[in-house]
């Protein structure tokens, strides 16, 4: 793959994180909105929401699986790299290379996994048993995407190791020899 077609899948992809990284800004105010004011109902007023704490966890559960690709897209997980820096630079490369496998595979069998459960709960009309009621698909529904959208992002990471030598870069570095993403968004005005 080259670096042009490289860049515009990166800004592509680029975009849809942005998107995810603004919904799940929008969730952790609303979030912090709805703890505060269950705080305040049920320590003011004795008259807790029944609500507060089923929703939270769901979204809680949102923000842990949505926000996984775009800590994969700027290397924000934690790792150990004692050993691995010690290698020498081809070994390492092929190390990414099957450490992104790996990722993809197992972010394959999650998102199956979770489409599954989604669907089953889908299918029985499953729900939890509180009074709000919440159908059970739409948590398990943020399993498959989550894992969809990570499993995308070590594709993208692992292929650009194998062509590169290395992941892509941060989104505001362009790639080395090319056009910065934005001369590419401007170039594309102007057609």
């Amino acid at each position: 793959m080259n670096t042009f077609a490289l860049t515009l899948v990166r800004l592509g992809w680029d975009r849809v994180l942005t998107l995810l990284r603004a919904a799940s800004m929008l969730v952790l105010v609303f979030m912090m909105v709805s703890i505060c004011y269950d705080t305040l109902m049920r320590y003011a007023f004795a008259a807790p929401t029944h609500w507060s704490l089923e929703i939270n966890s769901f979204l809680l559960v949102y923000l842990a699986v949505m926000g996984a690709a775009e800590a994969q897209r700027f290397d924000a997980h934690i790792r150990i790299t004692f050993f691995k820096d010690k290698l020498p630079q081809a070994v390492r490369r092929w190390l990414e290379v099957l450490t992104g496998l790996a990722g993809v595979i197992f972010c394959a069998i999650l998102a199956w996994r979770g489409g599954l459960m989604a669907h089953q709960a889908f299918e029985y009309g499953e729900r939890v048993s509180s009074s709000l009621g919440t159908p059970m698909v739409l948590p398990y529904a943020l399993l498959p995407i989550g894992f969809t959208a990570l499993g995308l992002q070590f594709l993208i990471d692992t292929l650009a190791s194998m062509g590169r030598g290395g992941p892509l870069p941060p989104p505001d570095q362009p790639i080395a020899d090319q056009p910065s993403p934005s001369a590419l968004e401007h170039s594309g005005e102007s057609s």
